[in-house]
Parts: C-alpha cells; sequence; structure tokens
C-alpha cells in the first residue's frame, strides 16, 4: 500500500506499479480498470505525448473541519482522547492509523505516519471497545488501517501492518512517503508531546521513543515494477523533470498500469487552534490534530490570561475555536470566555491578564498600593502630591519588595472614588462622588507607567451597586478593578463615625455579578474586587461570599490599625473561617505603632497579597 501526494517529489521511475492506501478498497493482487475506480485506467508502458495522457483524478485525501463549539475540552484518557480528537475534526479519512493504548512507542510511531499522510490516529484498549474503534472506521469510510504493533482487525477493514519504531525506509515503504532522519524522543513529561507538535506533513520524520530500537527495514523501495503492486515509493510527480520522466518510462517493461489517486494533505480548519500544557497531553489525540493541519499553542496551567507569553500566542492565532487536550482547561464555557479574552492581546500591569496568576511555570503577583483620593492630603498619601509625583511615588513604594519575593510586585493606587460625608448633600446620601473627570488623569497616568488601579467606594445611605455604575467608563480600562468600603455603608437614620457601618453580603455578590458580566462582555482582564474590613460584623454572612467568577480576583483588605499585636490579632480572627479568598494588609503611616517594615511585612503568615499604604 502506498500514500501519494502530488506536491512531494518521489524517485522512482514512472512506470512504477503502486497501490495507494487511499485507493479505494479492491481485492486481489491486480488492480481493475473500471468506471468506478479512483485509478486511471491501466495502459501498456509506452511513451506517449504529455497532451494525450489522460487528466489526472482530483485529490483525494481526508475532510477536516473545525467543531461548531467555540470550544471543545478534551480530558479522557489516551484511547478515548484520540476518539474524540478524530470525531472532533475528522469528516472522513480514506485510511486511519491504529496502535495499542499501552504502547508509548507505537503512538510515536503513529503519530510520524499519520502526520505525514493526514490520517486520524485510533488506539485499541484503555476503555474503547472493539465496537466503538470500528463505528469510527466506519463514520471516517476508511478503506484501509496502517496498524501500528500488535492490532486486531479493525471491522473488517484491510490492514497493512507496521512494527513501534520502524525505521523511514520501512514507513516509506508503507506510505509511499518520503521520511526525514529518525527522531529520538527523549524521557521526561511532555517530551513526546512536544516531539508531535513539531512534526510537519510537509517534512515527515521518523519519531523514535526511547526505549524504542528501530528494527531494519523490512523491504526496499524498488523502482523496477513487477507483476503484482509494489509497496514503495510512486512515479514522479508533477515537480520531476520530463526528460527523467521520459528515460524511465521507456525502460519500462509494457504491461498493464495503476497509478494511485493523487491525495494531499488536509487543509486546516480556518480559525481552528489546539491548547495543551494543561497535565499529561493524549499524544495520539495530539497527532490527530497535527494531522488534520491544527496549529498547537501551549498553555501552562491551563488559562490562556495567565502569562503574557501564552496572551500574545492566542492572540497571534485569532482562533475562532479551540480544542483543548489536558485535564487542567475547566469546562468548555469557562475556557472559551478565557481564550476570546486572551484574543484581545490586552496585557495588565505585571505582564498577562490575571490579577493573581499561578500553576506550574507561571509567576505570581503581588501588589504594594497608595491610598488616598488626589487633591486631598487629608485622606492620604496618594493625595499629597500631584499626579505624576504620585505615580513614582507608588512605583519607589514597591520597589523594595521586590528582593523579598519570587513574584511580580506590581505598584498600585487606590483611589476613594465616592467619599463618606459629613453632611446629606444634595443627593442625601452622606457620599461626595468625584466625578469620572477628576479621576481620570490618575487612572491613566497609572496606566501609562504600569501601575494597577482600584477604585474604592464609601458609599453612605445609597449602595454599592449604584455607585459603582457611576464609574463604567474607568472601570472599562484593563488595569483598573473596584473595591467596596463597608465602614462607610450606612443604613437609614445613621451617620459616619458614630457607628461602624456593615453591608449583606447578598449587596456585595450583586455586585460582583455585574462586575463579572461587564468584565465578560467586554472580554476584559480579570479585575480585582476588594472587600475592605476590620471588624467581623462589616459584612453580614460572610461565608456566603460569591468567589466563583472567574472574571474577578476577590480579595479580603484587613485594615486594623495601632499596636502590631492588635493588628495580629484583627488579621488572625478576620482570615478564621473565610472564604478562599486572597488577602491584604493596611500598613498606616501614623495609626501604626510601630508601622512594618517591607521585610516585616511580608513575614506576616500568610504573606499578604496585597499591601496598601494610608
Amino acid at each position: 500500500m502506498s500514500f501519494d501526494r502530488s506536491r512531494l517529489v518521489r524517485g522512482a521511475a514512472a512506470g512504477v506499479v503502486v497501490l495507494g492506501l487511499l485507493v479505494a478498497c479492491t481485492e486481489g493482487t491486480t488492480p481493475s480498470a473500471s468506471p468506478s475506480s479512483s485509478a486511471p485506467s491501466s495502459a501498456p508502458a509506452t511513451p506517449s505525448p504529455v497532451a494525450s495522457a489522460p487528466a489526472d483524478p482530483p485529490p483525494a485525501g481526508s475532510e477536516v473541519a473545525a467543531p461548531a463549539a467555540a470550544a471543545t475540552v478534551v480530558d479522557a484518557g489516551p484511547a478515548v482522547a484520540a476518539l474524540e480528537a478524530s470525531r472532533a475534526v475528522f469528516v472522513s479519512a480514506p485510511a486511519v492509523v491504529v496502535a495499542d493504548a499501552g504502547d508509548p512507542d507505537g503512538q510515536l510511531t503513529a503519530a510520524s505516519i499519520a502526520v505525514a499522510v493526514g490520517a486520524p490516529v485510533l488506539l485499541v484498549g484503555d476503555g474503547v471497545s472493539d465496537a466503538a474503534l470500528a463505528a469510527e472506521v466506519r463514520r471516517l469510510g476508511a478503506t484501509r488501517v496502517v496498524a501500528v504493533g500488535d492490532v486486531p482487525d479493525v471491522g473488517g477493514v484491510s490492514l497493512e501492518a507496521v512494527a513501534p519504531g520502524a525505521s523511514a525506509a520501512d514507513l516509506e515503504a508503507v506510505t509511499g512517503v518520503t521520511f526525514g532522519d529518525a527522531r529520538r524522543v527523549k524521557k521526561g513529561d511532555g517530551a513526546a508531546a512536544s516531539a508531535v507538535v513539531a512534526l510537519d506533513g510537509e517534512r515527515p520524520v521518523v519519531l523514535v521513543g526511547p526505549t524504542a530500537h528501530a528494527p531494519r527495514p523490512t523491504s526496499t523501495p524498488s523502482a523496477t515494477p513487477t507483476g503484482s503492486p509494489t509497496a514503495g515509493m510512486s512515479g514522479p510527480s508533477s515537480g520531476d523533470s520530463a526528460a527523467s520522466s521520459g528515460a524511465a518510462a521507456s525502460s519500462a517493461a509494457p504491461g498493464p498500469t495503476t497509478t494511485p489517486a493523487p491525495t494531499v494533505l488536509p487543509t486546516a480548519p480556518a480559525g481552528l487552534v489546539a491548547l495543551v500544557g494543561a497535565g499529561p497531553t493524549p499524544v495520539a489525540a495530539l497527532a490527530t490534530l497535527r494531522a488534520a493541519g491544527v496549529p498547537v499553542v501551549t498553555i501552562p496551567g491551563g488559562d490562556p490570561r495567565a502569562t503574557s507569553a501564552t496572551v500574545k500566542a492566542v492572540a497571534t492565532a485569532t482562533p475562532d475555536s479551540v480544542i483543548a487536550l489536558g485535564t487542567g482547561f475547566g469546562s468548555p464555557s469557562t475556557l472559551a470566555a478565557r481564550v476570546a479574552t486572551a484574543r484581545t492581546g490586552v496585557l495588565v500591569p505585571g505582564g498577562g491578564q490575571l490579577v493573581f496568576p499561578e500553576g506550574d511555570g507561571v509567576r505570581g503577583k503581588r501588589y504594594v498600593a497608595l491610598y488616598g483620593t488626589p487633591g486631598s492630603k487629608a485622606l492620604g498619601v496618594l493625595g499629597e502630591q500631584s499626579v505624576a509625583k504620585t505615580v513614582a511615588r507608588a512605583t519607589r513604594t514597591a520597589k523594595p519588595y521586590r528582593a523579598l519575593t519570587k513574584d511580580t510586585v506590581v505598584p498600585m493606587v487606590e483611589i476613594i472614588a465616592t467619599i463618606a460625608s459629613a453632611s446629606a448633600g444634595d443627593d442625601k446620601d452622606y457620599s461626595r462622588e468625584r466625578s469620572v473627570a477628576e479621576l481620570r488623569p490618575l487612572v491613566e497616568a497609572a496606566h501609562r507607567k504600569g501601575l494597577a488601579v482600584v477604585l474604592d467606594l464609601q458609599p453612605g445611605r445609597t449602595d454599592f451597586l449604584t455607585q459603582a455604575k457611576r464609574y463604567e467608563d474607568l472601570l472599562a480600562m484593563p488595569n483598573v478593578g473596584l473595591a467596596l468600603d463597608p465602614e462607610w455603608r450606612l443604613k437609614k437614620n445613621q451617620k459616619h463615625l458614630r457607628q461602624i457601618g456593615s453591608v449583606k453580603v447578598a449587596e456585595v455578590n450583586r455586585v460582583g455579578d455585574w462586575l463579572a458580566e461587564f468584565t465578560a462582555e467586554r472580554h476584559l482582564p480579570q479585575k480585582m474586587f476588594v472587600l475592605h474590613q476590620f471588624s467581623l460584623s462589616m459584612i453580614k454572612d460572610r461565608s456566603k461570599l460569591d468567589v466563583s467568577h472567574d472574571e474577578l480576583a476577590v480579595l479580603i483588605h484587613v485594615d486594623g490599625q495601632g499596636s502590631q499585636p492588635a493588628k495580629r490579632g484583627t488579621w488572625k480572627a478576620l482570615r478564621a473561617g473565610a472564604p478562599d479568598v486572597h488577602w491584604g494588609w493596611k500598613n498606616f503611616y501614623d495609626e501604626d505603632h510601630p508601622m512594618l517594615s517591607p521585610k516585616k511585612t511580608y513575614k506576616i503568615t500568610p504573606k499578604p497579597d496585597l499591601v496598601t499604604y494610608q
């Protein structure tokens, strides 16, 4: 059996008789010429004018297509994953490659063949029944199976056997494709997947497993025709010179010949990208996607928003749909939303699109912030200087922390957007709302200099959501998050400083729902969502806090001031029984006794994700 691809130059003579894997199934040793045959009628191998030669039949090969879903997650075992990958992208295939699920060396051989000829790889065993395997072969319309190793009959379809670890000559004898030198795959996690990702159907190579011993070639391609089909190289393609073709043809012995139907590698489905890197990658499934021409992007940890490199890779690939191979990519809907965000290519301070990235191969982030409101020295250090000097001071304040952690330390400003007021004001809510125009200069300056921004709300007698919506224009910027300050959330008839304010967790969750939806609709990077607290009573039913939004990174900021033993006590009390959130610590220049140095601040357990100065 032989695969013949018209754009590959063969080295054999024009009269060589070859029966290709991609030719329709024909019984017997001599191909018959019939109207239903995919090969042209046989004729004596005698020279004739090119103009009188029969026209080449249309190319025959696999048909592939992208799945309808924006994201497909294949997180099953190797054999099931191989089956799912075939179903996901292959509409039809004249041939398939089958290997044993328990034979990693055989799967590398199968991958080499599959990518070279554009065929899916299926595995026997490991939870896939013979009936399921046969059903997929029938769905594909395959008439030939390349069996790598000890593979049982697949639905009665003709088998062509090849040994695991086979040489280039062996694979050429089976496929008719010229392979390059063998490439030994090293031991170690991910080595096999990396080798398969690198396979290119236009430049076929042979992958050999780390423990495989490549056998000597079992057949030698020959340019001498025989009375039966030769499992070797096909005749010259259109790339061969006319002179060599004529000479070879004139030396061929007369007799009936059959030229295999020319085939081409499938054209990759437009807009489809494969994702790997989150857990072990099923090699056979990956080979199927590479055989379909699908490009691959590696996503350490499974979230394409996690690093600048993965964001840029996805943005460059501009996928309309993705197929993820591995166990760490989350649900299809979650992955689709993450890819849509990464596709924008927008980066946030510290890199990537996540507030607190984590996982193998992913560098974490921590934040150091100045707190206050522009133009007001009384409300914190942020307002003690001009916009430009505030940005510079925030950067200087964060710098000492960089030597204390392997994580990226991001400078930040937390801007009081609505200020608790002693008077009711025109709207009777005891909160002075600063305009977007007043805050924009600092927000935009921070953005230009790579600083994160959080807008802090002190709502008085109104609710947090009403105030949050006032700042949509600023929250639409990629580096801007939101903070709620329950200390300043009043009930009816309450006034500031006469009691500590509080909020029901249901109101907090409504803000979180809105902010998450706002972020998702605009494909914005993840946003920091801060809740200030120094007393358990400030957030009612805190255990019901919704921390499930993928678009938000929720952080509880412990705002206690005074002596260090008292502050540590508050830290411990607020963390007890808390939801799964990140944590912030506040250093007060005037009220703390003493204020901790950066080194001592980072000795707090757990190390704060956000340190704020007021």
